[in-house]
């Protein structure tokens, strides 16, 4: 009896592994090893196509994919095909052509039928803007009665409204810049509607032959057709006209006479305002263009001034 209170117990426990002797862990190496296998056999497979042009795009999109994912590189979509760097079917041995030898459509522009039907536009838009000022001028009562000294007509350079004096009914005050007040409304009439066109204009005033007899000393015809060609310009503007409509403004004295067979008549003295097209336009604003004479003598017109004719 004591020897059997005195005889040790032994406890065995037995540690229980789930999943059996491998657990999960050959499933991911499994996965591993599929993944790797599909990535071999497409890079065989795209490797077994023989048109150079696939090739090159397959190597160039491994050096720098995303410069050629973005933008294209050398061999890049060399093939025939929607994608970039291979044919529209890999599998295929023939058919896959370089784009280098394939005949891409060539395409001409014809400048001039350009240009021309851009002027018919300009000239067309014109048309439009002088029936506009004669039909606002006979709907006017006030502006009605001033219908003979405005003239309108088409010219090389575009519509030219010219307000010419009459014997008893001047523009301005004599040998002055100072505009007579029917002036002024038959001007912020027009600066309105200028308004309805993108084209700018050319303000140019003129005189008659008669010579400035007073005023300051220096004072000529020439002072004071510019002086009238300004203050034209500036009712215009208060007429309600954009002010960066206006490109220039000139006086030319008696220079460029209305009635050529009598410098002295009145209606030599006249405003002329001109809504320019788009090549009188260019060539304003590159005040006739420059040119580079050579040694030799030969002239070379300037690049940006030969762009604008």
């Amino acid at each position: 009896m004591a020897n059997e209170e005195l005889r040790p117990i032994i406890v065995k426990r037995i540690k229980k592994v789930a999943g059996g002797h491998h657990g999960g862990a050959w499933k991911i190496a499994y996965a591993d090893f599929v993944t790797a296998m599909m990535a071999f056999f497409l890079l065989m497979w795209l490797l077994g196509s023989d048109a150079k042009g696939n090739l090159q795009g397959i190597a160039e999109y491994f050096k720098t994919p995303l410069k050629v994912a973005m933008a294209g590189g050398d061999g890049s979509g060399d093939s025939s095909s929607i994608i970039k760097g291979g044919g529209k079917d890999l599998s295929l041995r023939e058919g896959q052509n370089r784009k280098g030898e394939v005949e891409s459509p060539k395409k001409s522009y014809n400048l001039q039928a350009a240009e021309a039907a851009l002027a018919k536009v300009d000239a067309e838009r014109l048309k439009v803007l002088k029936e506009k000022i004669e039909a606002a001028i006979d709907s006017s009562p006030s502006l009605k009665q001033y219908r003979k000294q405005l003239l309108l007509d088409i010219t090389t350079e575009g519509l030219r409204i010219q307000m010419v004096d009459e014997q008893n009914r001047p523009m301005f005050a004599s040998a002055k810049a100072d505009l007579q007040p029917y002036t002024r409304e038959i001007l912020h009439e027009i600066g309105r509607t200028l308004n309805d066109v993108p084209n700018r204009i050319s303000l140019s005033g003129h005189t008659d032959a008669a010579p400035y007899g007073s005023g300051e000393k220096g004072y000529s015809n020439w002072e004071l057709s510019a002086d009238r060609a300004n203050a034209s310009r500036r009712e215009l503007i208060y007429g309600g006209m954009d002010e960066t409509k206006v490109l220039r403004v000139v006086g030319l004295s008696s220079s460029v006479l209305f009635d050529k067979n009598d410098p002295l008549n009145p209606i030599n003295r006249r405003i002329s305002i001109i809504v320019m097209n788009k090549k009188a336009d260019l060539s304003a604003s590159q005040d006739g263009g420059s040119i580079d004479v050579g040694n030799s003598g030969d002239v070379a017109i300037n690049a940006k001034d030969k762009a604008g004719d």
